[in-house]
C-alpha cells in the first residue's frame, strides 16, 4: 500500500523502500524510557513514559535527533510488542505514553493501542507537519497533543525543514488538534490529562519570526484552550555547519525579546532557562526498553 499519512503524500510503497520519511512498512523504535525533561505537566514527578520512533515527515537541518529521523537508527519491532512497551512504562510509574514522531506509523500505533487497556493519557508528540485526516484517527485514542508551530516564513520552511508549506499545513493541523482536545485537564497533582500544548523553538536570527508565530497562535486559537511552550534550548549540530547564520546558540536578547511578546499578548505556558541548550537533553537512543 502506498503511503500517504504525512503532507508529503509521497505514495511510497514502503514495502519495497523508504519514502520521505525514511521509515520502513513496520514499527521502528529507537528508545522506549521514562523522560524527566519535558514540560512540568508532562513529565511531572514519576516521568514521560518516551517513545521514540524512527523517521520523520519533516527533516529539519537541525534536528536534534537525526540519528533516529534520518539515519536510520532503531529496531524494528511489532504491533504486540509496541503494545507490551506502553504497558512496562505505565507499570514503571510513566504519567503517560508519549510518542515521539508516531505520524508515519499512526496506523500501527493505533492497532497498539486498541490491543491493551492503557489506563494513562497517550500524548501524540510531532512537528506539526500533519494532515487533519491522520490525525482524526487519534480521536478517542490520544487524550494530549504536543505540535511545534516552528515558523511563519516559507523560506524558513523551504531552508530548514525542506516544507515551503509549513506553516499553512501546521496551523491547520494544530487547529485539528484543538478540535479534537479543546480543554485543558490538569489532575490533582498538575499533570496533564487532557489538552494541546504548542511548543516553538526560538532560531538564532530569526526572532521576528517567531513574533509572527506568536501573533498566529494569538489569532487562531482561544488563549484558555491550550498551553504555550517557549523553548531556548536550540543547540547546532553539526550539520549546521552548513547554515552559518544558525549555526550558534541563540542570545539572551532573542529569547527575553519573545518571550516578553509571549507575557504581552497573554499566553499561558512554559518559558525555558536558556542553560537548556545542552547536547545531554537529548537521550541516547540505544534501544533502552525496546
Amino acid at each position: 500500500m502506498k503511503c500517504t499519512l504525512c503532507p508529503r503524500e509521497c505514495n511510497t510503497d514502503r514495502t519495497q523502500r523508504t519514502g520521505v520519511c525514511t521509515a520502513p512498512a513496520g514499527l521502528k523504535v529507537a528508545r522506549a524510557a521514562l523522560h524527566f525533561w519535558e514540560e512540568p505537566c508532562i513529565s511531572g514527578t514519576r516521568g514521560s513514559g518516551t517513545v521514540f520512533f524512527g523517521g520523520c515527515p519533516l527533516g529539519c537541518v537541525f534536528c536534534q535527533n537525526r540519528e533516529i529521523s534520518r539515519l536510520g537508527v532503531g529496531k524494528e519491532i511489532s504491533t504486540q510488542r509496541l503494545g507490551e512497551i506502553f504497558l512496562e512504562l505505565a507499570s514503571q510509574g510513566a504519567h503517560n505514553i508519549n510518542l515521539v514522531s508516531p505520524t508515519q506509523y499512526t496506523d500501527l500505533i493505533v492497532e497498539a493501542l486498541d490491543g491493551i487497556d492503557l489506563r494513562i493519557p497517550v500524548a501524540v508528540n510531532t512537528g506539526g507537519y500533519e494532515k487533519p485526516d491522520t490525525l482524526e484517527k487519534w480521536r478517542d485514542r490520544a487524550q494530549i497533543f504536543m505540535p511545534d508551530l516552528k515558523c511563519v516564513s516559507s523560506e524558513i520552511g523551504a531552508r530548514y525543514m525542506h516544507a515551503p508549506d509549513y506553516f499553512e499545513v501546521a496551523l491547520a493541523a494544530i487547529k485539528k488538534m484543538h478540535k479534537l482536545q479543546p480543554e485543558i485537564v490538569l489532575g490533582a497533582d498538575g499533570v496533564m490529562q487532557k489538552g494541546l500544548i504548542v511548543r516553538h523553538l526560538v532560531l538564532p536570527g530569526h526572532k521576528d519570526d517567531s513574533l509572527k508565530v506568536l501573533d498566529a497562535l494569538n489569532n487562531a486559537l482561544p488563549k484558555d484552550g491550550f498551553l504555550l511552550s517557549l523553548m531556548s534550548q536550540f543547540t547546532p549540530t553539526p550539520n549546521c555547519k552548513n547554515y552559518p547564520e544558525i549555526n550558534r546558540r541563540i542570545t539572551t536578547y532573542e529569547y527575553n525579546r519573545v518571550a516578553e511578546y509571549a507575557l504581552k499578548l497573554g499566553f499561558r505556558g512554559f518559558m525555558q532557562e536558556r542553560s537548556s541548550a545542552k547536547e545531554e537533553y537529548t537521550p541516547p537512543f540505544d534501544l533502552t526498553g525496546v
